[in-house]
């Protein structure tokens, strides 16, 4: 049994003694609903991701036949040459035998014989290099052609992906902007049980349970309060990132109470204390808002010791920029 089907019988068995059947299934409908957007931007991303590396393959084996359609044209011109000098050669000589005959019509006439057959070679094998000049002419045509075409479609498809690396860049600056605001709104409770890095193309805002919980509460504390309300202050203003919260807690099992079963309930109880504190007096968009809990089962410190679990004490706020211009790009393909 995986961890969101762990997760779901917990939530149906302690919403089925909390909550009317109709809230439940709301409830868990909108669970899914969230687990399946996160999934698809996930797998967009990682498309996006994969068609970029295609995008540039594709982009160095079209230079790499751009390049050999030069050479192999440059080689055609070159033997188009060859061609047209030794046909100048031969009517040169067709000329000059032309002109030997008729000084020799009245001569001798095994002579004569002669000199007509090799007249009526020269004809013919000047008659084999024209009609190869011509193909030659042809080939040279269409390889023009061809290369041509594959010049228009390398600028297009250069054309395209200078437009993705553009919006990527655009991205990675917009998330480095959003670093820089979260982190000077949150200043004065940096070593203090906060920290804001970015990986992966995200901004994570990581609060230990000393800022914001009493040991085993859901009830936000009043400094944390302040440093959230700082925080969706940042995220007003930035509306294109989407906001995930996620609860996290150490493994030592939870005395189960009236309300709270064990650490699962614990952890998703905070997150959602925390969306209301970062909703509460704001105009973010609550659709923009996820919120979630790990239990114990994803701790940065796996180890056994006190230290190790008070780090695992705590709620990550995840920002993570919006990618719809990426996908127009990819849905007008």
């Amino acid at each position: 049994m995986n961890r969101l089907a762990f997760f779901s019988i917990l939530v149906f068995f302690f919403l089925a003694s909390c909550v009317p059947t109709q809230r439940f299934k709301e409830v868990s409908d909108k669970s899914n609903q969230l687990e399946e957007e996160r999934d698809r931007l996930m797998s967009e991303n990682e498309k996006l991701t994969v068609e970029n590396t295609e995008m540039k393959a594709g982009k160095a084996r079209v230079e790499e036949e751009r390049q050999r359609f030069v050479e192999d044209s440059i080689k055609l011109y070159n033997a188009l040459e060859f061609l047209r000098k030794e046909n100048d050669k031969l009517a040169r000589r067709y000329e000059d035998l032309s002109s030997s005959h008729d000084a020799l019509l009245q001569g001798n006439a095994r002579e004569t014989t002669r000199l007509l057959n090799q007249l009526q070679a020269a004809q013919e094998d000047l008659q084999k290099k024209e009609e190869r000049l011509r193909a030659l002419d042809q080939t040279v045509s269409s390889e023009r052609q061809d290369i041509t075409r594959l010049r228009a479609e390398l600028e297009a498809r250069n054309a395209k992906l200078n437009e993705l690396e553009n919006i990527l860049f655009r991205k990675d600056s917009a998330v480095n902007a959003l670093k820089e605001s979260v982190s000077k709104a949150l200043l004065g409770f940096e070593g203090q049980g906060l920290t804001v890095q970015m990986k992966n193309g995200k901004v994570y805002v990581s609060l230990d349970e000393k800022l914001l919980f009493r040991s085993g509460s859901t009830s936000v504390d009043p400094k944390g309060v302040q440093a959230l309300q700082k925080l969706s202050k940042v995220l007003e203003s930035n509306r294109d990132v989407n906001i995930m919260i996620e609860g996290h807690t150490d493994d030592v099992p939870f005395t189960k109470g009236a309300s709270i079963k064990d650490n699962w309930d614990l952890s998703v109880m905070r997150a959602t204390s925390v969306v209301r504190i970062l909703l509460e007096g704001s105009s973010i968009d609550a659709a923009r808002l996820t919120a979630a809990g790990h239990g114990e089962f994803m701790p940065v410190d796996p180890s056994k010791t006190t230290e190790a679990r008070t780090k695992n004490r705590r709620t990550e706020i995840i920002l993570t920029p919006k990618l719809d211009e990426l996908l127009k790009i990819l849905e007008s393909n």
